[in-house]
């Protein structure tokens, strides 16, 4: 039995370790996941929810590949921003 194994173009990494977790991190991951079903993205991109990132003074923090953007004290308005600026535009550096 022969299955594919889909890698997406485009992976979202959102700490949900304690610290990020109370600070909205599992929020942002949801977040995430309706905006990327909103616009259709579901084979595109990818939520991966982590357990730490060790960077608890920073939290809630989330990571955007394939630019490599990392997004500490993520807020929901940072959230949009950075979904704009690293999932729907192409061809932009990362920050």
């Amino acid at each position: 039995m022969s299955k594919s194994f889909d890698t997406p173009d485009k992976v979202i990494y959102v700490c949900t370790g304690s610290k990020c977790k109370k600070k909205g991190g599992k929020d942002l991951a949801k977040l995430f996941r309706g905006m990327i079903k909103e616009m259709g993205l579901k084979k595109e991109v990818e939520i991966v929810k982590t357990e730490c990132t060790d960077r608890c003074d920073f939290a809630p923090v989330v990571c955007m590949q394939p630019n490599n953007a990392w997004y500490a004290q993520t807020t929901e308005h940072m959230t949009r921003e950075a979904f704009q600026k690293n999932i729907l535009d192409t061809g932009n550096s990362p920050g």
